[in-house]
Formats: structure tokens, C-alpha cells, sequence
């Protein structure tokens, strides 16, 4: 195996891995500030990109693409919310709805299943083609990090506002929270349409570097979205207790994701599997709280009990 050709393919993981990183925020701001299952991120993240895929396409500029897919995924997040708080639907289903929904409306958007752009033809923020030997200013990896560092520091001050506060309080405690004249359907349709938007957005990101918009960019999303929450928790939860700190831990974890995603495929793992190897990571690190409670709390007790 050729060590250089593992070299030469990380800054490519690590720039799609911030890209990524991005969307996973968003998943955790429904997953851990809200504590809402929504799986219309899978819908989402394809919405954005084809928006701003047909939009460039069109003569638009690259910042009013950008600003109009992230839109689009907060109207999605907002037909996720009327779903769920005013129809009475639970939230995952709330989101699988929507989901289903968006595959439909992104063909219509797009036209057919798959749209490319030329970096060459059209102003593009980030490329594939711009993550090695360009000048630093149009650096992919530099471009989706700076985003980011944005994203986090924007994210950080709005829950430190008395809004932002009230979907954390939502998020933790729903009924005390009502209790305390707090509406709790709003903010989870404000919490909902927070995170599509930042989906939408990293979606829109993800289109122009890879250079196309495709039907099926979304799916499958929401588990590189929890893989990315879990293992930026799993690694960083001992030091980061800052929420600005953890919400980069979460962008970091999807980092380190895809370059274990890279280090696996260069050593000759069948990438038909990939998806699988996936599910088995989430799955074993979400399992990890509760088997160590269960026996590792339980083993040490019965220790304890031993030595008296």
C-alpha cells in the first residue's frame, strides 16, 4: 500500500469532513439542544445543494445561491415544526414526512437526478479542485473552517440570548419549561428551522465542492450527522464544556470521521460497505452509555460490595 497516495488524499477528507462538520452542527442543535429525533435532514441535505446548484446555474450570484438554499432548508424545517406542534405528529415521523416530501420536490427543483457545475464556468466558494497548491485565500479547507469558526461564533451568541435560552430550557425540560410561560411549540419550530438552515447551507457548501448536485447527495446524512456528534462527544467531552467548544467538537468529529473513512478505504475495505460500517459506528458509540451504566457501573459495585 502507498503511503503517498494516503497523504496526498487527506486534505480531501479533511475538507469534506468540515463541510460535513457543518451539517452535523445542525443535527446537533435537534438532537442535543432540543432533544428531537428529526430525519428530514436526509431531505434537507439535498435541498440546498440543488437549490444552489439550479441557481448558479441560472446566472445568479454564488452569495444570493448560498443565501436562497439556506432558505429553502429553513422552510423545510419549518414544514417539519407545523407537522409535529400543530397537526399533533410525532416528531420522527414529523421528519420522515418531509423527507419523503423533499425527494419529490428536489426533482422538480433540479429537473433531472443529476446537475454538475464547472468550477472553470461559474464563481464557486469551494472546490474540490482548491484544497492543495492554490493560494491560501481560496482554500477549501481554510474557506469551510473560517465558516465554521462564523457559524459557532453566531450559534454561541444566540443562545446566550433570552430566546436562544428558552429552546435550551425547551430542550431540557419541556414541561417546566411551559410552566414557566415558555411556548414550547415555537421553539421547537424555531429550533427545527435553525438547524435545516445550517443543513441547507453545508448542503449548498458540499454541492459546489464535489461539483454536482445529486437526488441522493442527502441520503444517509442524518447517521454521518449522529456519527460526527457522537464521536466529537465520545473524544472531547472530558475538555470541552464550553457550548461554543462543544459545538466545534462536533464539527472535529466529523473530521476525524471521514479521515478514518479515508485510512479504511486506502486499506482495501469494500467501499460497497461503507454505508454498513456507518451504521455499526454510530450504533456501537450511542450503545456506549448505556452498556457501560449497565455493566461497568454494575461490575464496580459488586467490586465494591466484595471489599467490605
Amino acid at each position: 500500500m502507498n503511503v503517498l497516495s494516503l497523504f496526498n488524499a487527506m486534505p480531501g477528507a479533511v475538507a469534506q469532513g468540515l463541510i460535513w462538520g457543518i451539517m452535523a452542527i445542525g443535527v446537533y442543535i435537534t438532537y442535543k439542544v432540543l432533544d428531537v429525533a428529526d430525519l428530514s435532514v436526509d431531505g434537507t441535505m439535498c435541498t440546498g445543494g440543488a437549490v444552489c446548484i439550479v441557481m448558479l446555474s441560472n446566472g445568479h450570484s454564488m452569495w444570493l445561491s448560498l443565501l436562497v438554499a439556506t432558505i429553502a432548508g429553513m422552510i423545510a424545517g419549518l414544514v417539519t415544526g407545523i407537522f409535529h406542534t400543530a397537526m399533533g405528529i410525532p416528531a420522527i415521523l414529523s421528519g420522515i414526512l418531509t423527507q419523503l416530501g423533499l425527494y419529490s420536490i428536489n426533482l422538480k427543483i433540479m429537473g433531472k437526478a443529476n446537475i454538475p457545475i464547472n468550477n472553470q464556468k461559474y464563481n464557486l466558494m469551494v472546490s474540490l479542485l482548491n484544497v492543495r497548491d492554490v493560494p491560501f485565500y481560496k482554500n477549501t479547507i481554510l474557506i469551510v473552517a473560517l465558516c465554521m469558526v462564523i457559524l459557532i461564533a453566531c450559534l454561541y451568541w444566540f443562545f446566550g440570548t433570552e430566546l436562544g435560552c428558552s429552546l435550551r430550557a425547551t430542550g431540557c425540560n419541556e414541561n417546566m419549561s411551559r410552566a414557566q410561560g415558555i411556548n414550547t411549540d415555537l421553539n421547537k419550530v424555531l429550533g427545527l428551522m435553525l438547524s435545516n438552515a445550517i443543513v441547507a447551507f453545508s448542503s449548498a457548501l458540499l454541492a459546489q465542492y464535489q461539483g454536482f448536485a445529486d437526488i441522493n447527495m442527502g441520503r444517509g446524512a442524518i447517521v454521518i450527522g449522529l456519527a460526527a456528534v457522537i464521536i466529537g462527544g465520545v473524544v472531547f467531552s472530558k475538555i470541552f464544556h464550553n457550548f461554543a467548544l462543544k459545538l466545534l467538537s462536533v464539527g472535529i468529529g466529523a473530521v476525524i470521521y471521514y479521515v478514518v473513512l479515508q485510512i479504511v478505504i486506502w486499506l482495501g475495505f469494500d467501499t460497497d460497505l461503507l454505508k454498513l460500517l456507518s451504521a455499526l459506528v454510530v450504533a456501537i458509540f450511542l450503545s456506549l452509555p448505556y452498556l457501560k451504566k449497565r455493566y461497568f457501573t454494575k461490575a464496580s459495585n459488586v467490586a465494591a460490595k466484595g471489599g467490605k
